[in-house]
């Protein structure tokens, strides 16, 4: 046996970088450098938390890294379940996201030191390549048309689609004016959130419109999914899950929040329509009552957020028996490091579903 496979190398030093050079938008990554005692052994790791960048990285640094130091780096569960107890208050995104960084960098380590993929170490992979989507938005539905075509051009066959509404100034990450847009421009150029105005009535009268007009240009040659971000009342939800059924949506994403869960009983038992959920929970069990329910089709949890590959692994592994899927959320505002965690994780659980891989590097 190789010798450096007769002991773990001990954990030296956890270092974390804040990236953010110009305050540029979805841009800001925190990312998890830990050494070891081997020569030339390290491994990263994605902590990226949108907005709580500096409190997760002094979450790393000042409670989370003493616990490190000396530690095998190879002993990832236990030092999983060491970290996520260790703060009396747990399981907040700072805290969770932190964990995440630190998971994938003793992953990436336990990779290198074997010299296989993690993918291997996770069982090996069940597939040689996945089903992934983008995402598209635009003012008109003119304008998500194209969009959608050109996704199309390259090979795509799943696209997340959103408009504007028409009888709004703004809305949920895609101005309708131009005006609106130099003012979403400007703010992001100082670093700060656009203001944004939302009227979710509108909003619901419009999507299904939306779709009727994809459907009529498309036809089946695509599958399209919605983001819904949390951002309607439960009745809304149930009219519009009802209202989009007849377009044959691969899932509806984040139709209702957290603190609605118990509303997506409702929805489950008046509609037909793929459910999706998962990015804004914390830890591995947060809203599990969902997949254990049978009450959503596909888990959209982050690896940078929610106790990475290990938290991921815990899911997948609770939802395999249920029939859920795994569609790991992969937007462009988490680093390359978190999408190839995704990668790995989803190439070796069996319920795989979709990935999503919308950056433009």
């Amino acid at each position: 046996m190789n010798e450096s496979m007769n002991h773990s190398p001990l954990i030296t030093s956890v270092d974390v970088v804040v990236t953010n050079p110009m305050q540029a938008p979805l841009g800001n990554f925190v990312l998890v450098r830990i050494a070891t005692d081997q020569d030339g052994l390290y491994g990263w790791g994605d902590a990226t938390c949108s907005g709580s960048e500096l409190a997760v990285a002094a979450m790393i640094e000042e409670h989370l890294s003493p616990a490190l130091l000396g530690k095998p780096a190879g002993k990832i569960e236990h030092i999983w379940h060491t970290l996520y107890h260790l703060p009396y208050y747990r399981s907040g995104s700072v805290h969770l996201s932190a964990i995440s960084g630190i998971d994938m960098a003793l992953w990436d380590i336990k990779g290198k030191l074997a010299n296989l993929p993690v993918c291997e170490l996770l069982g090996g992979p069940i597939r040689d390549r996945m089903l992934t989507y983008r995402s598209v938005s635009g003012r008109t539905f003119d304008d998500v048309l194209e969009r959608v075509r050109e996704l199309q051009q390259v090979g795509h066959r799943v696209v997340k689609v959103q408009a504007a509404v028409p009888e709004l100034e703004s809305g949920y990450a895609v101005p309708s004016t131009s005006s609106q847009q130099t003012a979403t421009d400007k703010a992001f150029s100082l670093g700060v959130p656009p203001t944004e105005t939302w009227e979710p009535e509108l909003y619901t009268r419009m999507l299904p419109r939306l779709f009727d007009f994809l459907r009529n240009e498309l036809g089946d040659s695509v599958e399209l999914i919605h983001d819904v971000h949390e951002r309607i009342t439960p009745s809304q939800a149930l009219r519009l899950a009802n209202d989009l059924s007849p377009y044959n949506l691969f899932y509806l994403e984040d139709l209702l929040r957290p603190e609605h869960l118990d509303t997506f009983r409702l929805v489950r038992s008046q509609s037909s329509i793929p459910l999706a959920m998962g990015e804004v929970f914390c830890n591995p069990w947060e809203g599990q009552e969902l997949w254990l329910d049978h009450l959503i089709d596909y888990v959209r949890h982050d690896l940078a957020h929610v106790g990475g590959i290990t938290a991921g692994r815990k899911i997948a592994a609770t939802c395999e028996s249920r029939g859920i899927l795994t569609a790991w959320h992969g937007p462009g505002n988490i680093s390359p490091l978190t999408h190839m965690a995704n990668a790995h994780l989803s190439l070796s659980v069996p319920n795989f579903g979709i990935q999503e891989f919308d950056a433009n590097w």
